[in-house]
């Protein structure tokens, strides 16, 4: 029987390979770099080449809390298997390879969590409602405030009231307030995430305000200022170096978080085999980001050239727009577990950002097609799922 449970393990660490392989190919190895190569801050090989290493580093720090939401809260009742867990990733991982070939970004969430509830369904088990609600309102609110924010920040650096050389270094400090309160497993005590401002506020040992940590609200401040500071000078230096700095910081973050995302999907179905065999997380999310650096590096930039190309016609000041509302979406997901699409957050900023100059170069035939997909690999994913186990189990 051991040997057996051994077998059965090691074929869905495959499938859970090759699921990274696709997700790195697709969603977190061709979307974060995407608007800086329409802005032609970076070329394709380049950003393929760098979103596989910060990729890597999002799914070894970061990863923890998807993987966990994805193996373990998906479904009630029910433990999943090795054989329901090789099912949905390998019926999640075709799906999402079909997307990376064709051209079209599947959302990757969307089909993950489709085939994972359609097997566990399949094994007897209950809708896991109260996580489904979480999941669904931060999917339809996706759409709707990236593309708000990023209309509203590409407007602002479009304005002749405003001055670029102001408003990309407050933007910057926004940037900042957020990375210094990002959580991180390295930094705090065992199986606790803490953040930069946490771990340097705790140090500082100022008394409380407001029953508020002073230190982490001076950390903050501090990060934000410095990051404030930097951009100042560089965009008065030179505007244009300046926006492209800006801009391959931000792609590198939303690399980062995107690793840190969405090597749940790959993994989080092995979450409930580790128990038996005393393995830790930390060694499957290293081989899960692997997974996602492989991918990105043989088969992001086809889709890195899609979405640069035929989504919008994109600038400096509309990329900017389109990643800093996808840098912040993607950390709330993090924080609070939630598996989230990355070309559902990277698209709909980009046509957010390129609305505020007119429309222009946004096109809407194809953004049709990319939401009847999204909505497609959910429903078509879950019933492959259910049925594909159902049949196994018939023929075992």
């Amino acid at each position: 029987m051991v040997g057996t449970g051994v077998v059965t393990l090691v074929i869905a660490a495959i499938a859970s390979l090759f699921m990274a392989w696709a997700i790195g190919a697709g969603s977190s190895g061709s979307t974060p770099f995407a608007p800086a190569v329409g802005a032609n801050a970076i070329s394709v090989m380049r950003a393929g080449f760098f979103v596989g290493l910060l990729g890597f580093l999002g799914a070894v720090m970061q990863g923890a809390n998807v993987s966990e939401a994805v193996g373990t809260e998906l479904i009630g009742g029910v433990q999943l298997t090795a054989i329901a867990a090789t099912t949905g990733l390998l019926v999640a991982a075709v799906l999402v390879a079909i997307g990376v070939f064709t051209g079209y970004p599947i959302a990757t969430a969307f089909t993950v969590t489709g085939a994972i509830v359609g097997v566990g369904l399949a094994m007897g088990g209950d809708p896991a409602w109260a996580k489904y609600r979480q999941i669904s309102a931060l999917w339809i609110l996706t759409p709707f405030v990236g593309s708000s924010i990023a209309y509203a920040t590409a407007k602002l650096l479009r304005s002749e009231r405003t001055s670029e050389a102001v408003v990309i270094p407050l933007l910057a400090a926004l940037v900042g307030l957020i990375i210094a309160n990002v959580k991180f497993v390295i930094l705090g005590p065992p199986d606790v995430s803490q953040s930069v401002a946490e771990t340097a506020g705790e140090a500082l040992s100022l008394p409380p305000i407001v029953g508020d940590e002073t230190g982490r609200i001076v950390v903050s401040l501090a990060v934000a200022g410095v990051l404030a500071g930097l951009l100042a000078w560089d965009v008065h230096r030179n505007l244009e170096a300046g926006q492209r700095h800006f801009l391959l910081a931000l792609g590198s973050l939303v690399a980062f978080s995107a690793g840190g995302s969405q090597v749940g999907l790959a993994i989080g179905p092995l979450v409930p085999l580790l128990d038996p065999f005393d393995i830790p997380l930390l060694p499957v999310l290293v081989g899960g980001g692997i997974g996602l650096l492989a991918g990105s590096w043989t088969g992001a930039p086809r889709m890195i050239k899609a979405l640069a190309q035929d989504y919008s016609a994109l600038g400096p000041r509309r990329s900017i727009a389109a990643l800093i509302p996808s840098f912040a979406i993607a950390q709330i997901a993090v924080f609070f577990g939630i598996p989230v699409s990355f070309n559902e957050i990277i698209v709909s900023a980009i046509v957010g950002s390129g609305y505020a100059a007119g429309g222009s170069g946004v096109s809407r035939e194809k953004m049709g097609y990319t939401v009847l997909a999204w909505l497609a690999s959910l429903v078509l994913a879950t019933g492959v799922g259910y049925g594909a186990f159902a049949l196994i189990e018939m023929l075992g």
